[in-house]
Parts: structure tokens; sequence; C-alpha cells
């Protein structure tokens, strides 16, 4: 039996994905708010869905699969406002569903560890609005639901590369700051590994063995390209936009343990280094 995965916001992490299920000949649709996004969604050999559109929810009755990777906004979960009816009446026909959240639902630990038992303390608005998806998504009864909590994503064409060669690369300096990171394709293998492993109700920190300092990795990208590091900036006297200062609100190192015991999970790139040195092949 051909196994269908439908996957809500087919974007950067989820395309990733997609690509290998569409290889091993899985049939997959992703939704879209644009019909421009058409061209990007066809070419991985995925099948481009409108947002709202009947073809949508002709999906969701067919599907074996699904995956959302749609975050929530200031009115909630956009997916569960839309499609909480129709995914509710056919929980039990689904053999797996994800949900891709974020290691922000633990909120700022000061630079201490945390695991998929840590108490979830999110404070910021991305914090908090991902708690709430997530205990959503966990009451609906029969959805055998996997939470895939992401570490900062990098990977092809997103990540510190195009910073320091556009000169707009900054190095905020702010003590014991600390948070993980994740390349995309660790994020891919992952999710295919649960899926292969099917455990409903559990949760997954996604992320890399070296929590490092932001300004570390701007240094080794810079390294890398044979580029000048930008000067330090301290972060109390540093002008920053409100969204950059929030990614400074939490610190915190994050275990992932679990996927590597439970899923079998060996990761591409361990570390940043590792993951920019191939990355930095590819420029």
């Amino acid at each position: 039996m051909t196994k269908t995965c439908l996957i809500f916001g087919l974007g950067y992490s989820a395309k990733a994905w997609a690509k290998q299920l569409v290889a091993q000949g899985w049939q997959v649709a992703g939704t879209t708010r644009s019909v421009e996004n058409f061209p990007s969604i066809q070419e991985i050999g995925a099948t481009p869905l409108l947002w709202g559109e009947k073809d949508v929810t002709n999906w969701i009755n067919s599907s074996t699969h699904l995956l959302i990777s749609v975050g929530p906004t200031a009115q909630g979960d956009p997916t569960l406002a839309t499609y909480h009816s129709h995914i509710s009446q056919r929980a039990a026909q689904f053999e797996w569903v994800g949900y891709l959240s974020t290691t922000g639902v633990y909120g700022d630990r000061n630079g201490e560890w945390v695991d998929e038992t840590s108490n979830l303390l999110g404070v910021t608005k991305r914090g908090l609005a991902r708690i709430k998806a997530e205990a959503e998504w966990g009451a609906i009864p029969k959805l055998p639901l996997h939470i895939f909590r992401l570490a900062g994503i990098y990977g092809p064409n997103r990540g510190p590369f195009s910073k320091v060669l556009s000169g707009s690369a900054r190095r905020i300096v702010k003590p014991n700051q600390v948070f993980n990171r994740i390349h995309v394709d660790d994020i891919a293998q992952t999710l295919m590994a649960s899926v292969n492993a099917p455990n409903p109700g559990s949760a997954y920190n996604v992320c890399d063995d070296d929590a490092a300092p932001p300004q570390d990795v701007i240094d080794f990208a810079a390294h890398l390209l044979g580029r000048t590091s930008p000067p330090s900036e301290d972060f109390e006297t540093a002008e920053m936009t409100p969204m950059a200062k929030s990614f400074y609100a939490e610190s915190k190192r994050v275990r992932n343990d679990k996927i590597k015991k439970e899923l079998g999970v060996v990761l591409k790139y361990p570390d940043y280094r590792t993951g920019l040195e191939a990355l930095r092949k590819d420029l």
C-alpha cells in the first residue's frame, strides 16, 4: 500500500523531508497560501495545495501520515483553526502525525540543561504559543501525535554565511548566552526515523550536541569564508530590533539523547562546525 503524507506548511524544513518521502515512492502533498509557491513544491515531486481549498480536506481523508509545519500566530494554531474537525474525525486512520515545535517551550534556563522531561516554562510570546499548540494537538483523541522540538535551523541557503557575505553579520555578546542548532538534513532524518518507529505521545528534542554562543558561530563562518569577523558588541548597549532581542531572551543547553537512543539517529552534523564546513563546500 502506498504511503500518503499531507504536510501543512511545506516550507524549508518540511521540504527537506518531503524530498526523501518522494524518493521512497510516497505520495506527498503540501499546503501553501500562494500559488506562486506551486512550482517549488512541484519541483520536488509533491502536490501543491492552496490553503483552505477543498483539495486539502480530500487529502486529509486519504492520508496515512500528517506533518504540521505551520507555526501558531497571535490568534492561535492556524491548522487547528481551519481543519480541527476534519482531522479529529479521521484521527484513528493516521499511522503517524508529527508536529514541528520549538525548544523555546522550555524557556530561559540560564545556560542549564533541559531534556524532554523538563517543565515547559516558555515566557516569550512564541514560546507560550507553542506550548498551547502542543497541548491542543495532544488533546485530540486517538491522534498518533509525535512532537518535535526543533533548535535553531540552518542548512543550504539558510545560516550565517549569507550574513557574513552581505556584511550584515553581527557579533552580539551576552555572558552565558548559548543555544543549540540543527541542520535541516538532521531534522529530515529524525522525522523519517520516527515514522519507521512510531511511538504516539512522544516528544523529541531535535538539536545538535553543541550549545554554543552565537558570536562563535559568526566567527567560524567568517573564518571559513576568509573574511574578517565583525567586531563584538555588548548586548546591553547594542541597538537591535525587538525580534532580534527576543533571540537573546533565552539561554539553555538541550539534550538530544532520546532521538539517539529511541530512534537510532546518528547526527550527520553533530555541531555547527561540521555543518558549516559541509555547507561551505557547496557555496
